[in-house]
């Protein structure tokens, strides 16, 4: 995660002089006319797996050690040296295909390429993680031993304040609106989201719904058809941290209604903008809202009604600031540091490795 990478290079602490390890992605075959889709995928392949850890293996020869702001990168542990290398896992989902076959069945060279960078996982000095229910995940798996394990939660970027400047906006209605930020795999469960919503105004509702990230898989976009709430739905990307922040204050609630998350990144940010958040009730989020946010089962859309209308009613704005307030960048960047310093090679300069 860019944000991950750039939060840590801010706030390490000054004793720690740091590199930021992110060549510049070069395309090749994609530049063909003939193979623009399959370009592009070997080109991922050429830059994730060959310069990526080319440019890894000489960042290293100069420092004291190499830390891997991301999981799905692990890879790039193998190409750096034993003991001396660190990595940050925010979720299981890249390894999905291997830990449950049955639920995400893939390819031999995905898995092949999944099984790669679980080995460098298992490789790392230290494995960071974002909740605790992402740590005891790795331990009930036997993944990595529990003495390499840290827990290095999100911190909430500055521009995600109650009271600060609004950007200008793309698209986006006139507010109130229930806001969803996201991805659109089917972990998030985005179906969930347009049926409650779909239901929310059937019941006399009024708001309409934004939606963040995107575009709408065809499977996506054939629901909301069905639902007959296309008018209602406005979708953006593209957004900047300060855009962003701009939309949840304007919210009225966000919706996080996922089946599976690592953390859950929007309900820290929504609460710090000081907006009601009602998420599924999964270990991992009621670990970001805490006793700030409403929760409900996965898919019960009655149950997420109920939730939807509790938030709407909800006045404590300094009840969400004060649990927001306990996720912060500084004490991410300080728990890493301190965990390399504290490694038997410890030293001043770990350089950082992003996608």
């Amino acid at each position: 995660m860019d944000l991950c990478a750039d939060q840590l290079l801010a706030h390490l602490p000054e004793a720690v002089a740091a590199t930021d390890v992110a060549p510049p992605f070069r395309r090749a075959f994609g530049l063909l006319p003939f193979a623009r889709r399959a370009g592009f995928n070997a080109d991922r392949l050429l830059n994730r797996h060959l310069l990526l850890p080319r440019a890894v293996r000489r960042a290293a020869r100069r420092a004291d050690f190499v830390h891997v702001v991301d999981h799905s990168y692990a890879h790039l542990l193998h190409s750096a040296p034993q003991g001396r290398a660190g990595v940050y896992c925010h979720d299981l989902d890249a390894f999905r295909c291997l830990l449950e076959p049955a639920k995400e069945p893939r390819s031999r060279w995905f898995r092949w390429l999944a099984r790669r960078a679980l080995n460098g996982l298992k490789r790392a000095a230290v494995v960071f993680h974002s909740t605790a229910a992402v740590g005891e995940r790795l331990r009930s798996l036997g993944l990595i031993n529990p003495g390499r394990l840290v827990h290095a939660p999100y911190g909430v970027a500055p521009e995600f304040a109650p009271d600060g400047p609004d950007a200008e906006l793309p698209l986006a209605p006139e507010p109130p609106y229930l806001l969803h930020v996201g991805s659109n795999i089917a972990r998030k469960r985005l179906d969930v989201l347009l049926t409650v919503f779909a239901e929310y105004r059937r019941l006399g509702g009024h708001l309409r719904l934004v939606q963040v990230g995107g575009p709408w898989p065809p499977e996506l976009a054939a629901h909301i058809a069905r639902l007959g709430v296309a008018p209602l739905v406005t979708q953006v990307r593209d957004l900047t941290r300060s855009q962003l922040a701009t939309l949840y204050r304007r919210a009225a609630a966000v919706l996080v209604t996922s089946e599976a998350e690592g953390f859950g990144l929007p309900v820290i940010e929504a609460l710090a903008c000081g907006t009601p958040v009602v998420a599924s009730g999964l270990p991992t989020l009621r670990e970001a809202g805490g006793g700030a946010a409403e929760y409900c089962p996965v898919g019960d859309v009655p149950a997420w009604l109920r939730g939807v209308r509790g938030a709407l009613l909800d006045r404590d704005r300094g009840k969400r600031l004060a649990q927001a307030a306990r996720f912060s960048w500084r004490a991410h960047a300080r728990i890493i540091a301190e965990a390399y310093l504290g490694l038997p090679s410890g030293g001043r300069k770990p350089p950082v490795s992003r996608q």
